[in-house]
């Protein structure tokens, strides 16, 4: 399967402490640039499928702002309920001054 990388803003547009958003078709992927590392996770929170972003982001934990729960950017996992399931989490990478993510779980 070739690799379909997804433009998501310059990455002037995404500074330490900020997040943004891009969709690959269906799937949402919000990105986060944590101390000048950028990570990727399905927008999603598997409690009940609200977004993430909008939720307050503390070191490498972004809590749901529906419910609460927690869930770590790096690798998506949950770390407290009410999920108990991770989340995706995604490839990113920076080329000619843009920052790419892309849904790569069915790349296998």
């Amino acid at each position: 399967m070739a690799e379909t990388w997804i433009r998501v803003c310059a990455t002037s547009e995404l500074l330490p402490g900020e997040y943004r958003n891009a969709w690959d078709g269906d799937v949402p992927i919000a990105v986060f640039n944590i101390d000048g590392e950028l990570y990727a996770i399905e927008d999603v929170c598997t409690h009940d499928g609200g977004e993430l972003t909008g939720g307050v982001v503390e070191g490498y934990e972004v809590e749901c702002p529906r419910h609460g729960a927690r869930f770590d950017v790096r690798t998506g996992a949950v770390l407290c309920p009410p999920a108990y399931e991770p989340t995706a989490k995604f490839p990113v990478k920076v080329e000619d001054g843009a920052v790419y993510t892309r849904d790569d779980r069915w790349d296998r």
